[in-house]
């Protein structure tokens, strides 16, 4: 038994996807935790489980782990949590309680590249979510983090300036290059790890992407498949401040998102070497026709 959390997001649903297309060869059952099941994809809801309701609730988690060999677990971000340790180590702690109670043996869980930095303990978001780690961790699981870099479906947030514009906006430099992944292979590895649970103990597990890109590298090629001139501009750390502050964002919300950002600028998403079992498929341009292109001409 397969237990999968966030399975309308962007990661879980694609884990949701492989591991139910597998059904048939792995004989593994799945069931999902979701506040809304009618946003459950029709055509595999009659070969799934249903929890309804938050995977921050003890007995909906009481529900969900009886009987759970396995679990996916990513802490949304969108919940309104005042603190960052209540948004990832607070979210996750009865789930962490719940893991011992059923004997759950495997999870598999969204983290961030930056542990073993200079600058981990000081990167706001992911220095939270290497705590969340760690708790999980300390329940005795098996436990492998996904550790990521920036999205490149994060891009999707700023559909509007890139139609309307032609701009896209972030705080690292026009030039420097860093790995940047798709959602669909972060789910994609999630999958493949809990589907073959030989692995024991903790760890972590690095998805870069294919390549390291500069946000002007990233303008070249949104503007090739766009069709239409895609410039970066850099924006300053007051800017991002006053964007998240106006979306309503408590205010250590807001620091723990500068303190991350600064944080890339100073190496937090370089200390892992690319290697070909770290490096996943999907290209940038790939993701810009499959995702971007779609999302721009709506």
């Amino acid at each position: 038994m397969i237990v999968i959390t966030t399975p309308t997001g962007k990661i879980g649903s694609r884990v949701l996807e492989i591991v139910v297309a597998q059904q048939d060869t792995s004989g593994e059952k799945v069931r999902v935790i979701v506040r809304d099941p009618g946003r459950l994809p029709e055509e595999i809801r009659d070969r799934i489980e249903v929890v309804t309701g938050s995977h921050g609730d003890r007995e909906v988690l009481d529900r969900a782990f009886a009987g759970a060999d396995a679990v996916f677990w990513l802490a949304p971000s969108n919940s309104p949590a005042p603190s960052l340790e209540a948004m990832y180590t607070g979210f996750t702690r009865p789930a962490a309680e719940a893991f011992v109670t059923h004997g759950v043996g495997h999870v598999v869980t969204v983290s961030a590249l930056g542990r073993g930095t200079a600058v981990a303990g000081r990167a706001g978001h992911v220095t939270a979510s290497l705590a969340m780690g760690d708790l999980i961790a300390g329940a005795g699981v098996a436990h492998r983090a996904l550790a990521n870099p920036a999205f490149m479906d994060n891009l999707l947030r700023q559909v509007n300036s890139i139609r309307d514009r032609g701009v896209f906006t972030d705080t690292v430099d026009p030039d420097h290059r860093l790995p940047t992944v798709a959602t669909r292979d972060i789910g994609a590895v999630g999958a493949r790890l809990l589907l073959d649970r030989s692995w024991t103990g903790t760890g972590e597990v690095p998805v870069l992407g294919p390549a390291d890109l500069s946000p002007n590298d990233m303008a070249h090629t949104m503007s090739d498949v766009l069709g239409r001139p895609i410039r970066y501009e850099r924006q300053s750390f007051e800017q991002l401040r006053d964007s998240l502050t106006g979306h309503g964002l408590p205010e250590p919300i807001v620091q723990g998102y500068l303190d991350m950002m600064r944080a890339v600028n100073d190496g937090l998403n370089e200390g892992v070497p690319r290697t070909p079992e770290n490096t996943t498929p999907t290209s940038f341009r790939e993701w810009c026709d499959s995702v971007l292109a779609p999302a721009v001409r709506a």
